[in-house]
């Protein structure tokens, strides 16, 4: 019985290696929430859940003449944080707002090699962030002064679309679950 729970729960998406629960934001080891890869289409609106399949981040997108927007809100559908990009724009480089429309983070394209890529993630009124690793296949961590504080990877769920995010501080949750989407974003835009 219990091998057949594990099959069932690997093909929803449940991350492979997820720790023991905890209550959402307690500290008791990181936090894992799952992205769907490339959903950014007009139009498309989609939750963030964590392990305990609870939907605590939504991504709504809304189409306008000259510009995509996404929304990235909380679980009440407050505005966190929005992403506008020009239709017809190569996307070089991305702003994200905070709720307040102020730049909260430029994020933008720092090296491309075979093997390794690094994006640079400028903080407005805090210290920059750095995402390296492999971008195009979601095996890469985003740091801050050297210290890592998320892990992307597309190892932890089997379903195609899906990449998880593995937060190490509760209070860098948004911020690095809307940087992985912009960087997903950007990276696949021509796919």
């Amino acid at each position: 019985m219990g091998r057949r729970r594990e099959r069932r729960e690997d093909r929803r998406g449940t991350p492979a290696a997820a720790p023991a629960a905890a209550a959402p934001g307690v500290g008791r080891g990181p936090e894992h929430y799952q992205v769907r890869q490339q959903m950014i289409t007009i139009g498309d609106d989609f939750w963030i859940e964590n392990e305990r399949r609870q939907k605590l981040y939504k991504v709504d997108g809304k189409a306008l003449r000259l510009r995509s927007t996404l929304l990235f809100q909380d679980a009440q559908r407050r505005d966190l944080y929005k992403i506008q990009t020009k239709v017809a724009r190569v996307r070089d480089t991305m702003d994200i707002e905070d709720n307040a429309g102020r730049t909260a983070f430029r994020v933008h394209n720092a090296l491309v090699t075979p093997l390794r890529d690094r994006w640079q993630i400028d903080a407005t009124g805090g210290q920059n962030l750095l995402a390296q690793g492999n971008i195009l296949q979601h095996e890469y961590r985003i740091e801050r002064g050297g210290r890592s504080i998320a892990q992307v990877s597309k190892k932890w769920f089997r379903v195609r679309d899906m990449y998880g995010v593995e937060v190490y501080d509760a209070s860098d949750t948004a911020a690095a679950l809307v940087i992985a989407i912009v960087i997903d974003m950007m990276a696949h835009s021509g796919r």
